[in-house]
C-alpha cells in the first residue's frame, strides 16, 4: 500500500465516535494516538492538545526554516454512530476504495494532510507547515474552536470531501427554540385550560410562510438560498388534560449575508403575539471567500483548476477563516457520509497530497 492509503486505513480501523452523538463512542483518543504515533516516525514535530477534557486535537508541524508565510491543513478525527454498518472498523480495501467509518468523512483527508506535511519538511520551505487533526466537528467544534483561539497561519485548507472541487463558501445554520404556554386542566373544563398544543398553530403556520418567502427571494449563486423548518415538537401531559406547555425547535439555514440579527429577528416575528419564550440554541454562520484571493488562485492552479463551488453543509472552515485566516476546501472523492456505506477513492488521496504538497511549496517558500 501506498503511505497514505496505510495511514487512511489505520484511522478508519481506529474507533472514534463522538460520544456526544453516541454515548458508546470512545471519542477521538484512538485515532489521535495513531496520528501522533506516525508523526514521530515522520520526524514532524507533534503535540496533543485537550481541546477538552479527554477530547485532544494532534498539532503536527513541518517546521521552516524562518522568514515565510505559515498553511494550516485542518481535518477532524471524530465520526459519527456506525449503526447499520457491517464491518465498520474493518478498513476493507477493494481495488480503489478504503471503506469504512470515517474513510471519507474525514480520516482518508486527515491521511492526505499528514502526508503532505511529511513531504513539505523534505522542501526546505521558509515557512511551517502545520496539520490540526482535531476533535469534536460532528457537534460542537471545539477541537477547531480552539485551534482558531490559539494558533495563527497565513492560509488554511480544510479538507473536508469536496470531490476534489474547489470549496469557496458554505451555508450556516441557527437553532432556535420556542416554548408556547398554556394552562393545564381537565379535558372536561375548557372553562379552566389553555391548549397550548393548538397555541403554537399559528407558529407553524408562519415557518412554512417563511420559509417559502426565503426560497423564493435573492439567491446566492454558488449557494441558492436560505431556509428554515420545524425540526422538532413536543408538548402535553396526558389524553385528558389541556397541555400546559407546547416545545419546537426549529432550524435555519443561512447564506453570506444573512446574520444571527436576522435569524432573532425572524423568529421574534415567528412567535408574534402569541404566549411564548424562544431562544436561539446554537448559531454557526455561513462561510465565503472571494474568489479572487490568492489562496483560491493558488490551490486551483496545483489542483487542475477544478469548478468553484459552495457547499450546502456547514463546516469548519468558517470558524478558521472567521479568525482573519484565508480559507478554501477541498478535498477527496468518495461516498457515504454518514451512511451505512462509507468509502474514499485511494487515488483520490494520491491527488489531495501532491495538492496540499504543492500548495505548500508555494505558498511557505
Amino acid at each position: 500500500m501506498s503511505r497514505v492509503a496505510e495511514l487512511a486505513q489505520a484511522l478508519v480501523r481506529a474507533e472514534s465516535i463522538n460520544p456526544s452523538l453516541d454515548p458508546s463512542g470512545s471519542g477521538e483518543h484512538r485515532a489521535a494516538r495513531v496520528v501522533a504515533e506516525w508523526c514521530e516516525q515522520a520526524g514532524l514535530e507533534v503535540e496533543l492538545e485537550e481541546a477538552a477534557p479527554g477530547r485532544p486535537n494532534v498539532v503536527a508541524v513541518a517546521r521552516g526554516s524562518g522568514g515565510g508565510r505559515s498553511l494550516l491543513l485542518n481535518g477532524h478525527l471524530d465520526t459519527v454512530g456506525v449503526a447499520g454498518m457491517d464491518d465498520p472498523f474493518s478498513g476493507r480495501i477493494e481495488g480503489d476504495r478504503l471503506y469504512g467509518r470515517g474513510a471519507y468523512d474525514m480520516k482518508g483527508a486527515v491521511a492526505a494532510c499528514l502526508v503532505a506535511c511529511e513531504r513539505a519538511a523534505g522542501l526546505g520551505l521558509r515557512g511551517d507547515v502545520v496539520v490540526t487533526a482535531v476533535a469534536d466537528e460532528e457537534v460542537a467544534s471545539v477541537g477547531t474552536e480552539a485551534v482558531a483561539a490559539s494558533r495563527r497561519a497565513d492560509a488554511a485548507i480544510v479538507a473536508e470531501p469536496t470531490e476534489e472541487q474547489l470549496g469557496v463558501a458554505h451555508r450556516g445554520f441557527a437553532g432556535f427554540h420556542v416554548r408556547v404556554a398554556g394552562r393545564a386542566a381537565h379535558g372536561s373544563r375548557p372553562d379552566l385550560g389553555i391548549d397550548a398544543i393548538a397555541r403554537a398553530g399559528p407558529i407553524l403556520t408562519r415557518i412554512g410562510e417563511l420559509d417559502a418567502r426565503l426560497r423564493n427571494g435573492e439567491v446566492h449563486p454558488l449557494l441558492g438560498t436560505g431556509s428554515v423548518h420545524a425540526s422538532v415538537i413536543s408538548g402535553g401531559q396526558e389524553y385528558s388534560s389541556y397541555p400546559a406547555f407546547c416545545d419546537l425547535d426549529g432550524e435555519r439555514r443561512t447564506v453570506p449575508g444573512e446574520t444571527d440579527e436576522t435569524v432573532a429577528a425572524e423568529v421574534a416575528a415567528l412567535v408574534g403575539d402569541v404566549d411564548a419564550s424562544w431562544e436561539l440554541t446554537v448559531t454557526r454562520g455561513p462561510f465565503a471567500i472571494d474568489e479572487s484571493a490568492e489562496l483560491v488562485e493558488v490551490v486551483a492552479r496545483h489542483a487542475g483548476d477544478p469548478e468553484r463551488i459552495g457547499l450546502p453543509f456547514w463546516t469548519d472552515a468558517a470558524i478558521i477563516h472567521a479568525a482573519g485566516v484565508p480559507t478554501v476546501l477541498f478535498g477527496p472523492r468518495g461516498e457515504g457520509a454518514h451512511a451505512a456505506v462509507e468509502w474514499v477513492s485511494l487515488e483520490s488521496l494520491e491527488r489531495c497530497v501532491e495538492t496540499y504538497t504543492a500548495v505548500a511549496g508555494e505558498l511557505c517558500s
